[in-house]
Formats: C-alpha cells, structure tokens, sequence
C-alpha cells in the first residue's frame, strides 16, 4: 500500500480547516480590508488555480504529525518532502504552500528543506480547550500539476498549569450537633491541562475532625467532599482552619491550596434533605432566557426557624453559573444565559440545601442540552470556471463546492444535490467537500447552456436547506458520429435456410448534413470457429441489409453476435458500431442418442436385480440426450418389449426402470427390455435400447443365462430348450382340445334347451357386449366422471385424518430393535405469559453429582428460601436426569445424560422441568441444554457388508477420468461437527486408479482404465468423522474392472457344473413330455371316436337343420358396439365449497347408437338415437324413452 492511500483517511478529517481559509479570504475581501490588492488578488488567483488542479488531479497523501505544546519558534516538526514522497525541487518548481484555517498559523514550510517548523507558540489549552486528543488541520498546495496534501498536527499536552481554586478561602459553617458522616461539598479546582497532567487528588489537612472523599463525574472531572469522623464541640473549640491541596498527575507534579475555615454553630441536630439524590432535566438549546430548568426541594425535620432552607450551587465549572440561577428560596432554576449543543452538550452542579444554622444537604443536577437543527447548510463554490467543452467524457470535473453545517449529529449531516434532469451528479471528494461533474455527454447542438441549481439540505427534523445557482456555458466542437437507433439488434433465422435470404435491416441516423451524413455500413470480420464471419452474414453497404451467405446449423452454433460499423462521409470520418445478435432456431433434425446403457456386440452387459427387490426398486437409468433444443429435446421413454411386461416399467420422463411388484422365484433370470426413446419435435424422431436385466441374488445364478462355458453344456441347454419347447407346444395342444370339447358341449347344450324344450320357461341370458340401459337388470349401472380441479377454488374443504392417538412411536437409534413410546405433552411453561427460564449447558456423559449450575443465585434464592420453602424438580417424563441441592441451591446431575437416547438427530438437545417452592408457592421454569460428545462411531449404510454374498461394483474398461464407481453412504448420530464425515482411502489394490471424495464419499477413477488392470479390486475405505478425539469406522469395496459377466466369474466365483443336475432335469423334462403326449392322443382318440358314434346316431334318428335364431333379452342395449364391456373405474371426488364453477365434465356413451329392446314389439331390435347426457336426471344415469 503506497504512502497516498494511507493519507487519504486523515485528510478527509482536516479538509474543514483548509476552507475556512478559503472562507477567511472571501470575507476579507468583501470587508473591504485595507490590503495591497495587487498582492491580495495575486494570492487569490493562485489559491483558486491551486484549488481547480487539485480537483482534477485528486487528493495525493495525507500524513499526521504530533508536537508538544509551548514549542520555540523555528523548532522541527515533521519532513514533510520525505514523508510524502516529494521531491525538495518539487517543492521550490511547485510554489509548495500552507493553507491554514483561522487566524493563527502555528507553523509554516521550508522550502528549500522540505520541513516543516513552528512559527509561533502553541498553547494546547487555548487552542482546543478540554477538547482532547487536540489537533488542527492544513493543507499544502502544490502546483503545475495542482496536487493537495492534507497535514494533521496533533498537540501533545505539557504540564505547563497547576490545579486553580477559584476562591482564595472557603467560609463553612456547622453545626455541633452534626452526626459523624455529615458530608459537605467543596468547590472545586480546575487544571486546564488534560490526562495525566490534569487534576488528580485532593488532600486536606489536618485530619482530626474531617476526612476526605474524592469522587469523579461523568465527564472525568474529579470533586472531593468533606467528611465529619468525630463529633465538634464549640465549647471547646469554635474555629478549625484546615488546607486542601488539589494535585496533577504530571511530572514534575503541580498544586494549588485554599484555606477552609470552619465556624462551629451552636446544635441543630437536622440536616436538610433533598427529595431526590439526582435531578435529571433535558433542555433545547433554543430555550429562552428565565425559562425554568428545574425544581429542586429539601426537607428539614426541625421546625421553626431551624427548619428554613436555602439553596444554592456549590461547585460549578468555569464559566457555568452566568448560565443558570437557582432561587434560593424556592429551590427554582432559571436559564440566565443562551444554551449551545454544538459549545457543551451537557451541565452537570451539585446543589446544596442549607438551614440556618449551617446544617446541609446535598444533591446534584444533570442538565442534558438537546441539539436543535438551528443552523442551515452552507454552501461554497470553491472553484468554477464556468466553461466546459461539449465533448468531455462522463465524470469530468466541473466545479469543487464546500458544504458546512454546523450543527451535530443528523441535524449536520448534509446532502448536496443536483436537478436530476441535468447531464450532472454530486460525487463525494473529502469531508464536507463535494465535486459537481458530468453525468452525461454534452451536445452544444441541444443545450448550449445550463442552470444548474445546488440544494443542499441537512437530516434534521425539520430540514433545513440552503440553495445556489450557476450558470455553465458549452463550448462546441464536432462531435456528430452516424448513431443507430438501438445499441443491440437481434433477429431470429430458422436452420436449414437457404444462402442468401435476408436476414435483418439496419440503418443509422447522423445529424450532420450533406457528405457528413451519407452513411456507409461494413460489416466488422471476426473469426467463430476459426472461419471469418464473413464466410457467414454479408451487408449492403449502402442500405444496411444484412444476408446469410451459407445455411446454418443450430447444433454447430446457436448464435452469432457481428458487429456493424456505420460510417459517414466527413474528413475525419466518423463512425458508430452496432451489435446484432442473430439467433438460430432449432428444427427437429436430430433423433435422441443413448448415452446408457452402452450397446456393445463383442460382450453382454446386464444390470442385476436381487430376488429380494421390492416394488418400485430402481433396477438402471436409460440415459439419452438430443442435440437439439427446446420442446425438440423434451424426452419421453417407453417400454417397447419386455420379456415381463408385468415386472417393469420404465418411467416417462426420467427413463428410470423399475419394479411394479415384487420379485419373486418364479421369475426368469434373463429379461431382455427394449426401450423408445423419443423426443417431442414435429415430426418426432425417436431411438431404440435394449436393457439386459438378471433376476438373481449373485454371480452364479446369472452365468448359466449369460454366458457359455464349456461344450457340455451348449448341448445341455439346446437339449433343454427343445424340450421346453416341445412341451409346451403339446400342453397347449391338449388345453386347446379341452377347451373346444366343453365350449361345444356348452353350445349345444344350450342349442337343446331353444330347439327341442321350448314349452320350458326362457332363462334370461345376458351376452357379453350388452349391458342394461334401464336400471332394472342384473348389471350395476355404470357411472363414468372426468375430474377436473378448479384453478380460481380458494381453499379445499377436503379433509385428512389426523392420528388418532398423540403417542407417536419411535425406533430409538441407540437400541437393537428396541421401540418406545413418547408421549407428546405440553407444558403451560410453553406459553407465552410464563416466566423467564433459567438455561443451563452442560456436555452429555457427566458424572454423578457434577454440578449444572447455581440456581438459587441465577433466579434470586436465598438458599433458606430454597430450605423453607420445600423446593423441589419437577420433571415432564418418567427419568430425572438432575437433582436440587437445597443446602447449596445447587443443581447436579442424577444420572447419565445420553444426548443421541435423549434428542435423537434433534439439534439443539434439551430438557426442562420446573422448579417449584411453597409458601408462598412459586414455579420456575428451567431448561438444560445438552452438549454433543463424540461417543458413537460413523455407521456405514452403503455398501453392505455381508459375509455370504460377495458384492462387487463394476468398472468398464472404456471408463474415462473421474467416473463414478460407487458412493460410500455413511452416518453418525451425533451431532454437530461431530457429525461432519470425512472419507479417505486406506488401502487399494492400485492406489493409482481410484480415489475418494473426502467429503462426498464418492469412489472415482484418477485415470484412464487400461487392459492391464487387474480385474478384482478391493479398496478399503476409512470414515472419520470430526470429533476430539475423532471415532472412524472402515467398509471394504470390491470392485471388477471388466466389461462383461465371464471376465468377472474367474475372479470373483468358482463355479462347478453338475452333470447330474443338468441330466435330472432333462429326464424330468421328456417324462412330462412323454405324459403329456400320451393325455393329448388319448383326447384326440376320444373325440374321433365320440364324433363317429354321434354321426351315426344321427344317421339312425334323425338330421335337423333347423336354424337358431338369436335372443335378445328384452331390456339391454349394445352400449360400446365392441362386444365387451369397459373397465369399471371408481373415483372419489370432493368438490370445493367456494368454488366459483366447475370444471367437472361427466362422459357420454362412447356410440350414439344404442341398441334399444321395444317392448311392445315381439323379438325386434331397433336403434335409436341418444343424444342425451347421462347426468340430465339425478336419479338415473340413463334415461330410455
């Protein structure tokens, strides 16, 4: 940090001082003082040429020097060329000079050395009075480049003044029948010097009588009073004469004395008293003159004479009682003078009340002035030239401007501001200092000339303000470059476009004319891509027309940004740019393309589901993106084919494929699911994946699916699918047959029951695709609503059952499958209204009998209280973790405290109960926060440890740089940072391939995986959490670096084939076939055998050909014309009651036509038209005329 800086903060303290100066010259000059005005207005022009360099070239250095006082004339001060980095030289070649505020210049420059000395004596006391640290600000001017420095000269105090009594003697008269203790007052003596150097002590001698106490006010000034240790006699003695000496702390010290000379009046035994030991009062600084400040009163017990009272100041600062008078009869205090916040803030007066006889009583007044907003802003143009030309850039200064306002606090805090439709703004420079500068570019060509109009105004209530006009005129030069109407176009081009097709036009205005004002566009070439822009967009020079020169590709840029440079015809010419942003609309030209699962043909890669896996159990994530943008990429997945359409899905939006019931034995190993990827373009395009899913729990269940091992057992499973297969055929074959035998036997039982027994009474029959339209049937009717929420419902009238019981059960963390019950209470010392709580925190696992905390003393017992009144805990649950100490009034813990038993994961942990005393009765709450120690280790949920399965994560070869391999999931339940967790990797088989996150637990690949890794890895895994001491708990991962299931089976599994297993099974396999076969034969022989007997039957009886005409039992009508009834849905619907409409639209029959039994026809069918809506009766879902 340079020397500059470092000033910087001190010469925004003392820049006040440097205009006062400036003040100080302008009200000489308008006095009309008799001065040399060729020397006068010589120093002027420099001062002001000084102060306008200084504005344009800023503050440089403020530095800060401290003196004693009452220094010799020419005596060093400080260097101020090698503290502010100046050159002597620069010093003499920049006229370097003094600006001093005030009258008095304590110190002045040596050129030709750079230092600065005293020029004339300082005293402290004079300069800042009681004011301290004392100081006085100048600033040295530099010019050709005007530079200010700001110089702060602190004055030390010397002990150059001894404490002052400000009477010679002190008359005192007392009583004999004073009482030992009786105070009296004494006037002060005042030190103008400060610190150490001021007063310090009183002493008073001799000391058989009186004693002496010194005291300090609020204001650091000390005051002593007199103290009567034995009784007087007057007889014996009726005059004591005693000395008190005030005394400094400087070195060498100072004192003053003053003689006290008591008289010794005749016994009056009553002292008066005042009403109250301290009078406060608050006063504007406005009050008028006889205002009344206060009213003091004293009351003396003695009657009669003895018992008048006079009052009166006994002490008051230099320069105090011309200000205020007390009456000293009534006791009433009057303002007497004219009260100044900004002089003295506050008055503080002992006051005594004294009866006749000399007895007195004292007290004290604290008079606190109030500042009032009495004085207005000051505002001065410290330099203005008047003049500015039209093309100064945006924060060119144009003029320095001092504000003052004298007044504290908000009342002098000021605000200088400008019309805000004015090309100007105020900026802040230093302290009180303000610059006005250009906010905006000036065109002499629109306004040649400005009012502007300075208002500041301080914070006070009221406000008071102050206001100064000047006038600044433009001075022109040409400026009028060609100025396009936005500083932004943008346009927007669908891809695929054909070359050379317009794409936006632009043009650009000048307000010059003739050749000044033709206007000419190019276009500004930059490189996308490494290819020019040019090679893209092209522009008609003369009309601004931009066009594409090829056909764009959204998905190789998305956007273009050119510039476009305007150029006019002037010498110089003058020229604008423009920017154009020329975005590319996407068209559906892409179709997805699936990141996951990888398709490969050389290996087989199946993700594995365990036969524990309940519903909803997340089996893998089909990936995909699309290159394309907007509602192009919006992705949809579908289940194309599945070998169980019943055990997956696969989620429409996200690709998750998941369980939709539980797994179960009977499931096949092998699912092959293929799944559409498909996006939401127009037209759409879409991708295809195939997801290899095992059902199995591990390893080997999978390889007799997946993979092939030795030539055995190729012929094993052909042997074993060929009779499957064949089964299976021949087990259809024979339900088929079955089937046909009874549906015919059916049918032509029920043919018999028409033809040959119609004197029987008809059975009704219902057949599948009608259903009945009257209500009067057999078949329910249906209802069919569509439920539609309403979007202007201002609330829902549905209600939710609550719990039915408060007990609420909870598994407790620390315990193996232990449950307990809470019961959730509220205590009235949960309201608002009830007392303050006393809070205690103490660490978990205490000892018996280490004590909480004092609660006698924290809520105001006394510990016979606490014994009397029979003081007791009362807790909310059944254990009390602390106990009462009655004899101490102490709390102590009664038995262990388990945070993690206690709040579980809760954060923060605590207990209350309350503390009851009797006679009379009180309650206390109290509530006891319980600290977290690290007593439980990290738990690691994932992955788990078994001993009977291996479980191993799989890397593929392909993995690049920081892929995901496993994330170890870990908790601890402690809490805070003893529950921060981090993850570190102890032992790896290659520690150059993975890594750990340290804070995620996250296992990635560090590099490249290579054909040489091993494919079985084992990491070991250390979780620690942040604990003093810290606990850690490890986990084992395994890992396999292969591609396929048979790369893994050498390493991870020893498989061993059974032949016999493989034989039994064929065996089985061609005894059910063999069975089955023989059942379908003999069905077959049946039926031959059965259609031959019947035929000839036939031929013997008799052959009808009669036909079978259809019934239609008279009250049912064909509602779908499919032949099958629609599923029945049930919905439960709740209706809002301040819903304004409804949106509920209820379902019509799905065909108009509606096949309609006349009952007054005999077997004919008509069709009638329904146009009717099922909900136009309230009673019948559908009415039939």
């Amino acid at each position: 940090m340079s020397f500059s800086v470092v000033c910087e903060f001190w010469i925004a303290l003392y820049i006040s001082q440097f205009l006062g100066n400036v003040l100080d010259i302008f009200r000489r000059m308008s006095a009309g003082e008799a001065l040399n005005s060729a020397v006068w207005g010589l120093r002027w022009q420099v001062r002001v040429s000084i102060l306008l360099v200084c504005v344009l070239s800023a503050v440089n250095g403020q530095i800060r020097y401290s003196v004693p006082e009452e220094m010799r004339k020419g005596l060093f001060v400080g260097d101020v060329a090698k503290d502010l980095g100046l050159d002597v030289k620069r010093l003499i070649s920049g006229r370097a000079r003094l600006v001093i505020d005030g009258n008095s210049q304590y110190v002045e420059l040596n050129q030709n050395k750079g230092h600065l000395v005293v020029k004339e004596r300082i005293d402290r006391e004079k300069l800042c009075g009681q004011k301290s640290p004392c100081s006085f600000s100048l600033e040295m001017i530099l010019e050709s480049p005007l530079e200010l420095y700001s110089i702060t000269i602190e004055i030390e105090d010397i002990n150059d003044n001894a404490p002052v009594f400000s009477k010679k003697d002190i008359h005192l008269e007392i009583g004999e029948s004073s009482p030992i203790g009786t105070v009296f007052l004494l006037d002060g003596a005042a030190d103008p010097d400060v610190g150490m150097n001021s007063l310090q002590s009183y002493t008073v001698k001799p000391t058989d009588h009186f004693v002496l106490k010194q005291h300090s006010r609020a204001d650091g000034s000390k005051y002593a009073e007199m103290v009567l240790q034995s009784g007087l006699d007057r007889e014996k003695q009726s005059e004591h004469s005693l000395i008190l000496t005030a005394a400094d702390g400087g070195d060498p010290q100072r004192s003053g004395t003053v003689k006290i000379h008591i008289t010794v009046l005749d016994a009056n035994d009553n002292a008066p008293v005042f009403t109250e030991s301290l009078y406060k009062v608050t006063v504007v600084e406005n009050a008028l003159g006889s205002t009344v400040v206060a009213q003091v009163s004293a009351i003396d017990a003695d009657q009669g004479y003895n018992g008048n009272v006079t009052y009166s100041f006994t002490h008051m600062e230099d320069g105090t009682p011309p200000l205020f008078h007390i009456d000293p009869h009534t006791g009433e205090i009057k303002l007497t003078g004219h009260l100044d916040y900004e002089t003295v803030q506050n008055y503080e007066m002992n006051l005594q009340a004294k009866d006749p006889w000399g007895l007195t009583g004292a007290s004290k007044l604290v008079i606190e002035i109030v500042d009032i907003n009495d004085n207005s802003p000051i505002i001065t143009m410290t330099s203005f030239s008047g003049k500015i030309p039209e093309d100064s850039i945006p924060g060119t200064v144009v003029a320095l401007i001092s504000v003052q306002d004298v007044d504290a606090g908000r009342n002098g805090q000021v605000r200088l501001r400008v019309d805000e439709n004015l090309p100007f703004k105020i900026k802040t420079s230093l302290r009180n200092y303000y610059t006005l500068v250009t906010e905006k570019s000036l065109d002499r060509e629109k306004v040649s000339r400005y009012n502007i109009t300075l208002t500041a105004t301080d914070e006070g209530l009221p406000p008071l303000s102050s206001m100064k006009t000047v006038v600044l005129d433009i001075s022109d030069v040409n400026d009028n470059a060609p100025a396009f109407s936005q500083s932004v176009y943008s346009t927007h081009v669908v891809e695929n476009n054909s070359p050379g097709v317009s794409v936006l036009a632009i043009q650009a205005t000048d307000p010059d004319r003739g050749q000044n004002s033709r206007i000419s566009y190019y276009l500004i070439d930059s490189e996308l891509n490494g290819n020019p822009i040019s090679t893209y967009f092209s522009i008609n020079s003369e009309k601004g027309v931009i066009h594409s020169v090829r056909s764009l590709d959204y998905e190789q840029v998305k956007e273009f940004k050119i510039l476009i440079k305007a150029q006019d015809g002037g010498s110089p010419p003058l020229s604008s740019n423009t920017t154009v942003l020329i975005y590319v609309q996407d068209q559906n030209d892409n179709a997805p393309q699936v990141l996951y699962p990888v398709q490969t043909s050389s290996s087989l890669v199946a993700e594995m589901v365990p036969r524990s896996a309940d519903v909803g159990y997340l089996v893998t994530k089909v990936v995909a993106v699309d290159v394309d943008s907007g509602q192009n990429a919006w992705l949809s997945y579908k289940l194309q084919k599945a070998t169980d359409r019943a055990l997956f899905e696969v989620g429409l939006q996200n690709g998750e494929i998941r369980t939709i019931r539980q797994v179960n034995d009977k499931d096949t190993v092998k699912q092959r699911l293929t799944v559409v990827v498909e996006d939401n373009g127009q037209p759409s395009r879409s991708a295809t994946v195939n997801v290899n899913v095992a059902v199995a729990d591990s390893f080997p269940e999978v390889l007799s699916e997946f993979t092939d091992f030795t030539h055995d057992k190729e012929y094993n499973d052909n042997l074993t699918f060929y009779l499957v297969l064949a089964l299976a055929v021949v087990s259809f074959l024979f339900i088929t047959c079955l089937v046909v035998i009874i549906s015919v036997k059916i049918y032509r039982w029920r043919q018999s029951r028409i033809l040959y027994h119609s004197n029987l009474p008809v059975i009704p029959y219902y057949p599948p695709r009608y259903a009945d339209t009257l209500g009067t049937g057999t078949l329910q009717p249906v209802y069919n609503y569509e439920v539609c929420r309403t979007t202007d419902s201002r609330k829902s009238d549905c209600q939710f059952t609550r719990p039915c019981s408060q007990n609420v059960l909870i598994m407790d963390p620390s315990s193996t499958g232990t449950m307990q019950r809470m019961q959730s209470e509220q205590n009235i010392l949960d309201e608002p209204d009830s007392p303050l709580e006393a809070r205690y925190t103490i660490p978990e696992e205490q000892a018996e009998g280490s004590i909480v905390g004092n609660i006698g003393r924290d809520l105001g017992l006394e510990v016979k209280r606490l014994v009397s009144g029979k003081a007791r805990i009362i807790t909310r649950g059944t254990r009390q973790y602390v106990d009462l100490n009655r004899d101490k009034g102490i709390i102590v813990v009664k038995e262990r405290i388990d945070r993690e038993e206690l709040c579980g994961q809760t954060t923060p942990c605590s207990f209350s109960f309350e503390l009851i005393v009797e006679n009379p009765i009180q309650l206390y709450p109290v509530r006891i926060l319980v600290q977290d120690q690290n007593d439980n280790a990290p738990q690691v949920l994932y992955p788990v440890q078994t001993s009977s399965s291996l479980v191993a994560e799989m890397v593929p070869r392909s993995a690049d740089v920081g892929y995901l391999v496993t994330k170890v999931v870990a908790v601890d339940v402690d809490s805070g940072q003893n529950a921060w967790l981090s993850y570190k990797l102890q032992k790896a088989t290659d520690r150059a391939l993975f890594e750990v996150g340290l804070q995620n637990g996250e296992i990635r690949t560090i590099r490249q995986v290579n054909d040489k890794d091993t494919v079985k890895q084992r990491l070991t895994v250390v979780v620690e959490d942040n604990g003093q001491p810290s606990r850690s708990a490890t986990v084992n991962v395994n890992v396999a670096v292969a591609d396929s299931f048979p790369e893994v089976l050498s390493e991870f599994t020893d498989f061993t084939h059974d032949k016999e297993y493989n034989d039994n099974l064929t065996l089985y396999l061609v005894l059910a076939l063999a069975v089955v076969s023989f059942l379908f034969i003999t069905c077959l022989v049946v039926i031959i055998s059965v259609k031959i007997y019947r035929w000839r039957q036939s031929r013997i009886l008799y052959h009808s050909n009669l036909p079978v005409i259809p019934y239609y039992p008279p009250r049912y009508a064909d509602t779908l014309g499919t032949g099958t009834l629609q599923h029945v849905y049930n919905y439960e619907v709740c209706r809002t009651t301040d819903s304004r409409k409804s949106d509920c639209q209820f379902a019509r029959p799905c065909s108009q036509n509606v096949l309609i039994m006349d009952p007054s026809s005999t077997g004919t069918m008509q069709r009638m038209q329904s146009e009717q809506n099922i909900l136009d009766e309230p009673d019948s879902p559908i009415e039939v005329s």
